[in-house]
């Protein structure tokens, strides 16, 4: 794992205007991970944990602030530059799987290539590879209704990383799975994530995540501190 940090957060704010003013969700957040690190950020509901990974992953921006992710300066990227960083270095994991019903296992993950105008013509191959990467291997034409929920998360999961990101950020992962295969869930992000260097960011509500990761943070009041 390498020392120098590869995500660098100084003072990020992130405010939603409201009817009578500003809802603070992030308040002079300071982060900093390093290259290949896993780390769970903690938070019960309502305290802005999708709203920080979504400010690492460029969907949301922050309201002030510097993010430097990778070597991009996240904070002072245009649409058209934001649209690209998602593309090339964050993938995401989210709750609700977000597959396609109407595309099986294996042509869910490929469109993750075809967003990322990657998909050539071993975009089928390397999909197929990813779902036997995640044990999928024998239900790559089975559409997401004829999967488990834990197999339609690996589904997501093989998705994620189909395009090879750096970054990948995972929104509570195992909300909508019971307790054992939750735990197989995270298990396969982290090896996942140490079999390509990836680093790994996972937010939740459950504590017992970050016995697998390398390091657990808490949000609360808007700032990371120890758990």
């Amino acid at each position: 794992m390498d020392e120098h940090p590869f995500i660098q957060a100084t003072g990020l704010e992130k405010a939603f205007p409201e009817a009578d003013g500003r809802l603070a969700v992030l308040r002079d957040l300071d982060l900093s991970i390093r290259s290949g690190e896993r780390v769970t950020v903690l938070g019960v509901s309502g305290t802005g944990k999708s709203t920080l990974l979504n400010v690492l992953g460029g969907i949301d921006r922050a309201s002030s602030g510097t993010l430097v992710v990778d070597g991009w300066r996240v904070s002072d990227l245009d649409d058209r530059e934001l649209t690209r960083y998602r593309r090339e270095v964050a993938g995401f994991v989210f709750q609700f799987f977000n597959l396609l019903p109407s595309l099986t296992a294996v042509e869910n993950v490929m469109t993750a290539l075809e967003a990322s105008g990657d998909a050539d013509g071993d975009a089928r191959q390397r999909s197929l590879d990813l779902l036997a990467a995640v044990g999928l291997a024998a239900k790559a034409d089975k559409f997401p209704e004829q999967l488990s929920g834990g197999e339609q998360q690996r589904v997501a999961i093989a998705r994620a990383l189909v395009k090879r990101p750096p970054l990948i950020l995972a929104d509570e992962p195992t909300g909508n799975l019971d307790p054992a295969t939750g735990e197989t869930i995270v298990d396969l992000l982290v090896e996942q994530a140490a079999a390509t260097g990836a680093t790994l960011v996972i937010v939740t509500h459950d504590p017992q995540i970050g016995r697998r990761t390398d390091r657990v943070l808490a949000l609360r009041d808007g700032r990371l501190v120890a758990p």
